[in-house]
């Protein structure tokens, strides 16, 4: 299994995902990828050092999978906590292009 690490900023909550030089992002798609738990520990470990930094709170490994040709969270919760709201899809990282992609049909609420 793959992971990512996910975590808040601080000042405003938005949810950040960590990039390949260990720097945060908005935009699920430039978030690094790590194939192993040893490369995942490494990442935490240093994210933990941004939570000291008081830059980020909250960060943890997030189980990725790769479907038709993407990675996209494994989990429900944090598909959506990279998406954006379910019932708003003019909300939230959908709204900015910034969701992982999804080839499947949304769900559109009744």
């Amino acid at each position: 299994m793959s992971d990512i690490i996910t975590a808040n900023r601080l000042i405003d909550g938005i949810v950040l995902f960590q990039d390949a030089t260990g720097g945060w992002v908005e935009d699920f798609a430039h978030a690094a990828i790590y194939p192993d738990a040893e490369a995942t520990k490494t990442a935490l470990a240093l994210a933990k050092d941004d939570e000291l930094r008081n830059l980020i709170v909250d960060a943890y490994a997030v189980v990725v999978e790769l479907r038709n040709g993407h990675y996209i969270p494994k989990a429900l919760r944090e598909l959506i906590r990279a998406t954006g709201p379910t019932t708003h899809l003019d909300l939230g990282k959908q709204a900015q292009g910034q969701a992982p992609v999804l080839l499947e049909k949304p769900h559109v609420p009744v």
